[in-house]
């Protein structure tokens, strides 16, 4: 009966923390898809431009609450993804106990409405969860190296623990939870003051400041554009049967910082020079995704090269700065290619 009632109405997800950079970029997907979108973000990194676009549009609902208080919908959901969490190291670190709140008891409480509901629940994990890994490139079946004392353990912790949650209800056959392990991540509605390398190298070269760079610049990252990182997400909460284990989803191109905010100097044409500063405590020395896993399950592979999805998002921060940094700057960015360096025609 449940399911014969289910049939016969729309499908409706729930986006939680769906005025995020990420949450925002989910809820139009999934409204270009047919779905009727639940969007609940309580606006403490989420921003309301982020939705504007979307807000009048036929089967979106937004609703501003904490997921840290149980959601009342008053009304069924088929799915749920849980992206609601500050993601940068500054923002989570400003209320470290309320990031372990909203990554454990908000988990809880959407792990609970998915068991109501019948609903499948997609868990917004992080490549946070190893660490600084002393496994490289990271893989799934690796438990980390992680600092549970640390400024940094709210977020590494607290996802880590809510990991365990979703796999002790899957386990437990009280909700069908996917887990997607996301590496970093940019693109156009980056908040330019997260605190995130990519929103503040390109701040910094538009606003003619010095690039900060901290340790010796050497430190690797890998760098997903929005679009691709949602396709993955798509196709993991899609995928039948229920694969079971976390799923990572990242680009496995490597960079370094300094080789990336060359990138940046080059195409925004900035003359800011770069700066060191200490590194902080327990930041990773290398992070990069083995993503077999998610080529087998899902065949999904990231499409847009590094140097093509930086110029799309400065294009973004240009536009957002209200043209501020010029027009000139703004035709640079969209068009510039790394020239020297061997950095040209990068690979994703």
């Amino acid at each position: 009966m449940r399911q014969t009632k289910k049939a016969q109405r729309a499908k409706t997800v729930l986006v939680a923390g769906g005025a995020g950079f990420l949450g925002s970029h989910l809820c139009e997907a999934l409204l270009r898809d047919g779905w009727r979108v639940i969007c609940a973000d309580n606006f403490l990194t989420g921003r309301m431009e982020n939705i504007n676009a979307i807000m009048d549009q036929p089967g979106f609902r937004l609703i501003e609450q904490d997921i840290c208080r149980p959601l009342d919908l008053g009304e069924p959901v088929d799915r749920i993804f849980n992206l609601a969490c500050a993601a940068s190291p500054p923002r989570y670190q400003a209320d470290p106990i309320h990031t372990t709140r909203t990554c454990v008891i908000g988990t809880l409480n959407l792990l609970e409405l998915a068991a109501r509901n019948d609903a499948l629940l997609l868990q917004a994990s992080t490549s946070e969860v190893y660490g600084d890994p002393e496994q490289h490139p990271q893989r799934e079946d690796y438990v980390g190296h992680v600092n549970c004392t640390g400024p940094r353990a709210c977020y590494d912790e607290g996802k880590r623990t809510a990991e365990t949650l979703c796999f002790d209800y899957l386990r437990a056959g009280k909700a069908d939870v996917r887990v997607a392990r996301i590496f970093n991540t940019y693109g156009p509605r980056m908040d330019p003051a997260d605190g995130r390398i990519v929103s503040n190298l390109i701040m910094q070269a538009l606003e003619k400041r010095p690039l900060t760079i901290f340790g010796d610049g050497m430190q690797t990252r890998s760098f997903c554009y929005v679009s691709d990182l949602i396709d993955g997400l798509m196709g993991l909460m899609d995928i039948n049967p229920n694969p079971g284990k976390p799923v990572n989803l990242g680009n496995p191109g490597e960079f370094t910082i300094v080789r990336l905010a060359a990138m940046i100097k080059a195409m925004t044409g900035t003359k800011s020079d770069m700066t060191f500063l200490p590194l902080p405590q327990d930041d990773p020395r290398r992070r990069q995704p083995d993503i077999s896993r998610a080529k087998a399950l899902l065949g999904w592979t990231p499409r847009v090269p590094l140097n093509e999805g930086l110029a799309r998002t400065i294009s973004y921060f240009v536009a957002l700065e209200g043209g501020s940094i010029g027009d000139q700057m703004a035709e640079r960015s969209t068009r510039a290619r790394p020239t020297s360096g061997g950095l040209q025609n990068l690979p994703a």
